[in-house]
C-alpha cells in the first residue's frame, strides 16, 4: 500500500494522523508543505485545498484525519 502524507509542523490532526498509521504498522511518505518544493507540487495539483494533513492511499485522496479513518475502516485495517 503506497500512502502520501502532506502535513505541517504544529499541526494537531497531521500528527494524530500519523500516530494511527504507525500504529496500524502501515508505512507512510511524508511531505512537508513547508519545504518549497513539496508545497508548489501540492498546490499546483490541488489549488483549491488549504487544510492539512491530506492523505492519499495508493494514488487516491481519501482527505485529511477524518477521511484517513474512514479508509482504514472501509479497508479493515
Amino acid at each position: 500500500m503506497n500512502i502520501i502524507v502532506y502535513s505541517k509542523s504544529n499541526c494537531p490532526n497531521c500528527t494524530t494522523a500519523k500516530a494511527l498509521l504507525d500504529s496500524k504498522g502501515l508505512d507512510f511518505i511524508e511531505r512537508s508543505i513547508e519545504d518549497q518544493e513539496w508545497r508548489d507540487v501540492f498546490t499546483r495539483q490541488y489549488p483549491d485545498i488549504r487544510q492539512m494533513p491530506q492523505i492519499f492511499i495508493n494514488g487516491q485522496r481519501v482527505g485529511g484525519l477524518a477521511g484517513l479513518q474512514q479508509a482504514l475502516k472501509q479497508l479493515e485495517i
